[in-house]
This record gives structure tokens, C-alpha cells and sequence, in this order.
């Protein structure tokens, strides 16, 4: 804030002095005035933390939604960021509640519909069979629509699986750098077993360290695909892709990858401040070296300054 002082004539001694004393203040005036339009404006937004949006493009652009306002985080690379920990809400109840996973709260996780077994293993889906786990409508909503089991390159090769709906943000989550369809089944169970099955020969989870390391291996994943057809179970045979080219392709917008990444717990670290040198998957990646996981924190009320 710029000060305004004053001065009376009874502290100036002759009519030179008010002279001299009127042009120093006039180039004082002009050097805040200066500093004034060269300093930072500080913007600070307050909000319970979700998975960044993202938007598809060449590069992926992403976005921090809160509840009134939302931030584009292309725009603040390179720039320093200051992050800090409020507290807690649950995703579902709403309630101030400690998180314990998926930004649920104890009693939300193991009751709500949302986040029944069959989210992470989709061969346990029994909608198809008319059998409900926690909440028969909710589940027939979301299994029973059209699943991909899919290869993708965000480490190793991995495979996975995803509602056809969330192609290609589910790759983009991860930090795939490409991937690309195996089967289209029209169930969550079907797209499980055919997962099930491919484990045995690729990895299903993402190495985040070599994911955000950029060390990621060269695999011609159309090739690739053509050596599983024999290795999926005989019921999805009839839904396997062997012509469609429909290899994706991402690019993050990453001024620079760090050669050793730590990762930022809001937990053991409430208050962080650093430079913003990247996004990939759900990560924010900072020039020390430091990595957010923003999806790793949801439901954490934070403060961010910009």
C-alpha cells in the first residue's frame, strides 16, 4: 500500500526549501508510482480440492473448479504458487470430516455407491446379473454401458480399463503419453475379465515416479495390440479391435521434467510454496523437484495463492 505523507510549512524554512522539497517528492511520487505498476497482484482462491478437468488438445489444458471461481493452470507455469491446507470435506456427505480415501470420509467410503469394490476391480461388477452391491440403480447405470479395455504407455505398458465415455481423459489421468482400444464390451463386468486376464502379461498400474521423470518406454503400442488377441478371454473374442487405428496421442504442458521427483503430503507439509514447471496426469510438478497429486488429495480444503 503507498503512503501518503504530509508536510506542514512550519517545518520548512524558506520558500526555496518548499521548492526543492516539491520536486524530491515529485520524483519520489514517480518512482512509486513505477513500483506500484510493476508489483505482483496476489489472487487467492479458496476451495475444496477435485481432479483437475481437463480439456484435449495439443497441449492437454487443465483446470482447478471450485464451488464460485476456477483457475486455468496452463497459465500459471512458470510462476510461484503458494499452497495451503484448511481442512477437510467429504466428497459425498459434505460434512468436515477427516478423508480417508477418494476424498470420502470413513462412514461415506464404505457405504456409498460410489466407491463400492467393483470401481477398482471391474471383474466384480454384478449389475449384468441383476445382483446389487450397495445401490442396484446406480450400478446398472454405470456398468451397463459400453466399457474399453485399453494399452497404454505412461511408464511401461499397461492395461486398463474405462467407461467409453471417459476416453480420453482417463488416459490423460494417468499421464499416458499415448494408448490405444483393445476390446469395446457393452458391460463393466466383461471389460473386468478381460483386464483379469492381461495382467498376467502386463502391468495395471502406473509407475508415477517414471511417469513424471518422463521416462517412459518406446513401445509400438498398434503392434502390441495385435499380440493379445489370442490372450483374451473366449466371451469378448467377438469385440476385439484388429483394424480400427485409433492410437491417441497425449502432450502435457511440461516446461521441464525433473530428473528426481518427492511428493507433496498436505498431511506432513500443510503450507507449500514453489514454482510451477508442469502438469501431468494429476500432478502438479514444481522446479524443486516437488510433485502435488492434486486427485491424491481430494476433498482437502486449500488456499492457493497466485
Amino acid at each position: 500500500m503507498q503512503k501518503t505523507i504530509l508536510y506542514h510549512s512550519k517545518d520548512l524554512n524558506s520558500v526555496k526549501d518548499a521548492t526543492n522539497l516539491n520536486s524530491k517528492m515529485g520524483s519520489l511520487n514517480l518512482k512509486s508510482e513505477i513500483v506500484n505498476q510493476q508489483s505482483k497482484i496476489t489472487m487467492t482462491y479458496e476451495g475444496v480440492l477435485k481432479k483437475m478437468q481437463t480439456e484435449f488438445g495439443n497441449p492437454i489444458q487443465y483446470y482447478l473448479v471450485f464451488e464460485d471461481s476456477f483457475l486455468n493452470i496452463n497459465q500459471l507455469l512458470n510462476k510461484n504458487l503458494e499452497i495451503s491446507f484448511v481442512g477437510f470435506q467429504c466428497l459425498n456427505c459434505g460434512k468436515k470430516k477427516k478423508i480417508f480415501r477418494q476424498g470420502f470420509c470413513y462412514d461415506c467410503f464404505y457405504s456409498s455407491a460410489a466407491v463400492g469394490d467393483w470401481i477398482m476391480k471391474p471383474e466384480l461388477s454384478t449389475a449384468h446379473l441383476g445382483i446389487q452391491d450397495r445401490d442396484l440403480a446406480y450400478e446398472e447405470k454405470v456398468q451397463l454401458q459400453p466399457h474399453i479395455v485399453y494399452l497404454a504407455l505412461s511408464s511401461e505398458v499397461k492395461v486398463g480399463v474405462t467407461r467409453k465415455t471417459q476416453m480420453p481423459t482417463r488416459w490423460i489421468d494417468q499421464g499416458a503419453t499415448q494408448a490405444i482400444s483393445i476390446v469395446e464390451v457393452p458391460n463393466r463386468y466383461l471389460a473386468g475379465i478381460t483386464e483379469v486376464a492381461l495382467k498376467n502379461y502386463y502391468a495395471d498400474k502406473t509407475n508415477w515416479r517414471k511417469m513424471l521423470t518422463n521416462n517412459v518406454e518406446q513401445i509400438d503400442l498398434v503392434a502390441e495390440r495385435l499380440k493379445v488377441e489370442n490372450l483374451i478371454p473366449t466371451e469378448v473374442q467377438e469385440y476385439f479391435y484388429s483394424q480400427k487405428n485409433d492410437l491417441y496421442e497425449m502432450h502435457y504442458p511440461v516446461l521441464e521434467y525433473p530428473t528426481k521427483v518427492a511428493s507433496l503430503s498436505l498431511d506432513k507439509s500443510p503450507h507449500f510454496q514453489g514454482k510451477l514447471t508442469g502438469i501431468k496426469g494429476q500432478y502438479l510438478l514444481f522446479e524443486d523437484g516437488t510433485v502435488f497429486n492434486v486427485r491424491g488429495s481430494e476433498g482437502y480444503v486449500v488456499t492457493i495463492n497466485v
